[in-house]
């Protein structure tokens, strides 16, 4: 779980655009200090004993270190995903990529935020909609990928991508949620899963807490949440809390800059 990761750098992350509330074209961040956090958050992952592969992001490209956007990973099969039109340029590269690691690589028919939207817990698939992602997806995921599919509806455009509201901490049996970024029925659903779930409040979430980066043993976070860091740390897990500031003023936090890469083939133990 989280263990082998695709990154791309920060050099090109600027705010040419607005596509999520977060964004403010008259609010750009310091490339040296955007660049130092995306660094650090690499060298985390490291030392956690992660793997990170790595792919040069490109000019036209701002917002490619987002690298969780990009698609959905399980096994050897990889659903691409299909963004806003502002960040379409990416796609090929990101395609490329995959498709010259060895990856079978399926093109979404309709609009998909990748990982963003899709954050795997062993054999199901918690799946957001709403926002940006069609809801005729999750039936393309169940497909291509073999996943039971939870659907869960964001309220509202602070919640652009899932996972900014829910995190998956221990897989396949933790979860941290926002209960207030999703609607009743995708509340009920969670809470009928029979999982150990952690509430996390909505400032917090806000603040970008639950878009994080666990492997079952070290959880690395952005820094600024402190009850849920403890409560993290009250379960024996090691947690590694970072400054964020420059990368959230493009919507990203850590989850957002690493896309998952060993999600295991369904059948077998995550």
């Amino acid at each position: 779980m989280n263990t082998r990761l695709l990154v791309c750098d920060a050099t090109h992350f600027r705010i040419d655009y607005e596509i999520n509330p977060y964004m403010d074209t008259c609010v750009q961040p310091d490339p040296a200090a955007a660049a130092a956090e995306h660094a650090a958050i690499v060298a985390a992952h490291l030392a956690a004993g992660r793997q990170v592969e790595y792919l040069p992001s490109v000019p036209e490209c701002p917002d490619m270190v987002f690298t969780a956007n990009a698609a959905l990973v399980r096994g050897h099969r990889a659903v691409l995903g299909f963004p806003p039109p502002e960040r379409k340029a990416e796609m090929p590269y990101f395609q490329e990529w995959l498709a010259g690691n060895g990856y079978e690589v399926i093109e979404a028919p309709y609009p998909f935020s990748g990982q963003g939207d899709a954050l795997a817990c062993g054999e199901l698939l918690f799946a957001g909609y709403g926002q940006r992602t069609d809801r005729r997806m999750h039936a393309v995921l169940a497909r291509e990928l073999d996943y039971e599919i939870v659907p869960l509806h964001t309220v509202g455009p602070q919640w652009y991508d899932l996972d900014l509201a829910v995190a998956v901490i221990g897989n396949p049996h933790t979860v941290a949620y926002c209960p207030e970024a999703l609607d009743e029925p995708s509340r009920r659903r969670m809470r009928g899963l029979g999982l150990d779930l952690i509430e996390v409040s909505a400032a917090d979430a806000a603040g970008l807490a639950l878009n994080l980066v666990s492997d079952g043993t070290t959880v690395t976070m952005t820094r600024g949440a402190p009850d849920l860091a403890a409560e993290l740390r009250a379960r024996g897990l090691d947690v590694v809390e970072l400054d964020t500031t420059e990368l959230a003023k493009g919507g990203g936090g850590v989850r957002c800059t690493a896309l998952t890469l060993d999600n295991p083939p369904a059948g077998r133990p995550a």
